[in-house]
């Protein structure tokens, strides 16, 4: 999969979640290392190792997955001349100890996880190994019974510094010394016992200046009677160091010669990480694993995004058994988009090994490659280099495409001129399906519609709109194309039928008949007739009077018409004092008069209630910054208003 699929689909996203549930930082690791696979045994292997955990947590939540900790370095270390300090053979021990701790746990799980409770069969028996580690190591240091010499070698040294102890303590309450001494405090330098003697006494105290303070009006003074005892010290010391490098040595010589049990424990640990990562992912999204199958065919039964929640509207459909190409239609903010991210990145999931948040009998396919072209798909505007770096994205993807691709591609065609969008979009379908590509593509033209109605193989959608609230429910129908949307918003909000039955004559080439809406008053019909009839007089004789008709109060968010431009924008800003009006018009900011534009459609018939409108005027990184502003401050970060 390429690096924009797996960008454009979330699957970072997805497995960023599920290493959040791992122990080890090697097992995060191997998870964001995963990647989809079209080997379908090895696909259906995950998958039964994902079931089977799933099983043993309806079990137990409380799985002894633990002391992992420090082994990646540990295992670096092997036969490489470095000898093992404390604290790592300790932390080998905590691996020992783990691995018999998941090995009794999995004995008694066999019923319920056949195939997982195996691993722990092959664990080596290494009690011997951790016996030796942790009778020569207590409390992160090497124990004085590690070695008999060592042992010894403590032992003189506890009594030389008893002594030691005992004749300073003997000198500082000494009546001979009492005069020279600047306090009764024993220090230690260069950890080596002295006294505290006031400078001009420094000759009266026999012994060596080891240090003296800040002031200069205090020597240190190791005194001539410890001095010896100090020295018979530091040798001891020598010896016990020597005594214990030698002991970590003979340790490391034996754990090196168990390298492959300790790595093996290891890699059986950390794949017991993984899965029981994938497990509880797994649980948390409601995921099932789904039959996997080489034949092109999807079929999703309740299937959501695993990002949207479990309120999202649940997905049903099957693609691959009578048709190999879905063509989706629908309102804007209605679901097209993420209805096909959803299809692309649980195929991703499950060519991973992941379960996928759907109900059983679910069907994934094995794709080769998965191709998008999916980009912001909110804004309505298009300008001319996002068009012509989507039409690269495309010429790509036409190059890349086998019968064994899936094809993801939203709005096609969008940012150009109408028909020739509409012509560019059905001869890319073509070739896509041509090639034998698995394909969903979302649109915004009826003309392929009726393209994908006549050519087998090609299957009509739609995203479900609600009439009666006009609102989108974000429900999928299969079989059929979106219905005119605008035409039945306007004829509901009180449009006259006449004018309805004009456009769709226009649009469709063909007469239809309307009836006005029952909670529009004959009153208002009347009224909206009559003022449309005289308009309709008035531009036939040229006249140039303007219609007395009620100003329109233009909002935020609007499509409106420029006669002028002949263009369609969308309005930034509300009309001020003077009537002028802020136009987003390719990109751009435009100013208008409100007499010189048309209400095409209303903002609250495109967008849904609280719509963010920076989506549609302010770029990618503008929303992210400002969004990074609203939680917390991070510094330089600076956003700029649409110009």
């Amino acid at each position: 999969m390429n690096k924009q699929t797996i960008e454009v689909l979330q699957f970072t996203d997805v497995k960023e979640e599920i290493a959040s549930y791992t122990v080890s930082e090697m097992a995060k690791k191997e998870i964001l290392s995963l990647h989809p696979t079209t080997n379908k045994k090895q696909i259906e292997a995950w998958m039964n190792e994902v079931d089977e955990a799933g099983e043993i947590l309806e079990i137990t939540s409380s799985v002894p997955i633990h002391g992992l900790k420090g082994i990646e370095r540990l295992l670096k270390s092997f036969n490489k001349g470095v000898v093992l300090n404390a604290a790592q053979l300790i932390e080998l021990y905590d691996l020992l100890v783990c691995m018999d701790k998941i090995k009794r746990f999995m004995k008694d799980k066999e019923y319920a996880a056949p195939v997982i409770t195996t691993y722990a069969a092959s664990f080596h028996n290494l009690d011997k190994l951790a016996e030796e580690i942790i009778r020569s190591i207590r409390n992160g240091k090497i124990d004085d019974y590690a070695s008999k010499e060592l042992l010894k070698i403590r032992k003189q040294i506890t009594i030389l510094e008893e002594r030691i102890k005992s004749k300073v303590d003997h000198l500082l309450k000494s009546s001979k010394y009492s005069k020279y001494i600047q306090e009764n405090i024993v220090s230690m330098r260069s950890n080596r016992y002295v006294i505290p003697v006031k400078k001009e006494y420094r000759k009266n105290v026999k012994g060596t200046v080891l240090d003296t303070s800040a002031s200069g009006s205090t020597v240190y003074i190791e005194p001539e009677e410890i001095g010896m005892i100090q020295d018979e010290i530091y040798i001891l010391k020598m010896q016990e160091e020597a005594e214990e490098q030698m002991i970590l040595s003979v340790l490391t010589g034996l754990v090196e010669q168990h390298e492959y049990e300790i790595k093996l424990a290891a890699d059986i640990m950390i794949r017991y990480d993984v899965i029981f990562a994938k497990a509880k992912y797994s649980k948390k999204i409601n995921g099932v694993s789904p039959k996997i199958n080489e034949h092109h065919t999807i079929k999703l039964k309740n299937a959501r995004h695993p990002f949207v929640g479990e309120n999202a509207v649940p997905l049903n459909f099957t693609i691959g058994e009578n048709f190999d190409a879905l063509l989706i239609t629908g309102p804007n903010t209605g679901g097209k988009t993420v209805t096909i991210k959803t299809v692309g990145l649980l195929t991703m999931m499950a060519q991973t090994g992941f379960h996928i948040p759907a109900e059983q009998g679910s069907e994934i396919a094995i794709f080769h490659n998965i191709l998008v072209d999916i980009g912001d798909g909110q804004s309505i505007q298009q300008s001319l280099s996002t068009f012509s770096s989507r039409i690269k994205n495309i010429i790509e993807i036409l190059g890349e495409t086998t019968p064994q691709t899936l094809v993801l591609i939203d709005e096609l065609g969008s940012g150009t001129d109408p028909a020739e969008g509409m012509g560019l979009a059905i001869s890319i379908l073509e070739e896509l399906f041509n090639k034998g590509a698995t394909l969903l593509a979302t649109t915004h033209y009826s003309e392929i519609k009726t393209y994908a109605n006549e050519r087998d193989g090609f299957e009509n959608g739609s995203m479900e709109f609600d009439i009666a609230t006009l609102q989108p429910t974000y429900r999928l129908l299969i079989g059929k194309g979106g219905e005119s949307q605008a035409f039945e918003i306007a004829l509901r909000l009180g449009m006259n039928p006449k004018l309805i039955e004009r456009a769709h004559e226009v649009t469709y080439k063909e007469k239809k008949s309307y009836e006005p809406s029952p909670s529009f008053s004959k009153y208002e019909l009347d009224r909206q007739l009559a003022m449309n009839e005289k308009y309709i007089y008035k531009q036939k004789h040229h006249q140039k009077e303007e219609v007395e008709i009620a100003q329109i109060n233009f909002k935020k968010g609007d499509n409106v018409k420029i006669p002028s431009l002949n263009e369609f924008g969308i309005v930034y800003k509300e009309a001020n004092e003077k009537g002028e009006i802020e136009v987003f018009v390719k990109g751009k900011k435009m100013v208008f008069n409100h007499k010189r534009l048309t209400l095409y459609i209303k903002a609250e018939e495109l967008y849904p209630a609280e719509y963010d409108m920076d989506i549609i005027f302010q770029s990618k990184e503008y929303r992210k910054a400002k969004n990074l502003m609203t939680k917390r401050h991070v510094e330089g970060n600076s956003i700029e208003e649409l110009d």
